[in-house]
């Protein structure tokens, strides 16, 4: 008889302290900066817990206030925080957020060189813990932080393929912390027969020259990667994936945007959470719903609950509840 996983999801990655000036203020000029934590891989698991889910996230932060404020923030989400490496120097990533309307582009600036997230090593974690989990979710941001988190990110995918954990990875490609090269040549290897793959369009196209239909994109990321699910979002005409038998769509919710940051990891959670339930089809309904929940709010992570998301399922939210 199989025995009972203490974690549905497991996510390692870094959390870094977001810096913000409202919509119409300039970073140069701020009198007072908004902080809300965030990072791809809590971001998402911030959403699981949302829905019941059992999490853990694995990380290095410093002993100090600013490191206690990403640990609070995840418990604050049911996230677990026992696999946290704490370290009694260093410092947390930040980076600093102008929000702006057109015609002007909304500007991060990012601080987060020799944070104690990127020189995490995979001895220092606790490996029977992070595989006690039927999934564990990685990015392809981690492995781009430093030469350490790649064979972190390396190691967890090797033990979880040992294991007969599932393993679920999103691109997530970030051109201030790497070359498209770069990341086409480390990320190829990683992705080799995980679970479910998540991949942008854009991704897809600039790191393995995926072109054409999202169809097309999806079929061919599937052959390189011989992932089990691909996962591709579609903007603002939602979300699409291929579970090798059957083309999956979900349309994007209407939504009145506040804060667009981590709406893309909510919606990968919803796909999780359907994928754990053995309903992928539904996995996309709850992240679309998800997203449309996290663009409506400030901060990355999407606060919320599972009533919340069942009535925008069904309603598509809105009006006022009394």
């Amino acid at each position: 008889m199989m025995t009972a996983k203490r974690f549905d999801v497991t996510a390692i990655g870094e959390v870094m302290l977001r810096y913000s000036v409202s919509v119409g203020e300039r970073l140069e000029r701020a009198q007072q900066l908004a902080i809300h934590p965030g990072g791809a891989e809590a971001n998402l698991l911030g959403a699981l817990g949302a829905l019941g889910r059992r999490c853990a996230w694995i990380s290095g932060l410093p002993k100090n206030p600013l490191g206690k404020i990403i640990e609070n923030h995840l418990r604050l989400s049911n996230v677990a925080t026992d696999g946290i490496v704490w370290s009694d120097e260093g410092r947390v990533g930040t980076y600093y957020l102008e929000f702006a309307t057109p015609p002007r582009a909304t500007q991060v600036y990012y601080d987060r060189a020799n944070s104690c997230a990127a020189q995490l090593r995979p001895d220092q974690i606790d490996w029977a813990y992070v595989l006690d989990t039927r999934l564990i979710h990685l990015t392809g941001i981690t492995p781009a932080l430093s030469p350490t988190c790649l064979a972190v990110t390396e190691e967890a995918i090797r033990r979880a393929k040992a294991a007969g954990v599932a393993v679920s990875f999103d691109i997530n490609f970030r051109a201030k912390l790497w070359s498209e090269t770069r990341a086409a040549e480390v990320l190829l290897p990683l992705i080799q027969e995980v679970d479910i793959l998540s991949c942008g369009q854009g991704d897809a196209a600039r790191l393995f020259g995926c072109t054409g239909s999202p169809e097309a994109i999806i079929h061919r990321l599937a052959e390189i990667s011989r992932a089990r699910v691909v996962v591709t979002s579609l903007a603002d005409e939602g979300v699409m994936a291929w579970d090798g038998q059957t083309m999956h769509h979900a349309p994007a919710r209407p939504v009145q945007i506040v804060d667009r940051l981590g709406a893309g990891d909510a919606l990968a959670a919803g796909v999780i959470h359907g994928w754990l339930e053995g309903d992928l089809a539904h996995g996309l309904q709850v992240g679309t719903a998800l997203a449309a929940i996290c663009l409506s709010l400030h901060g990355d992570v999407v606060i919320t609950t599972p009533e919340e998301v069942a009535a925008v399922m069904t309603t598509g939210g809105g009006g006022l509840n009394r």
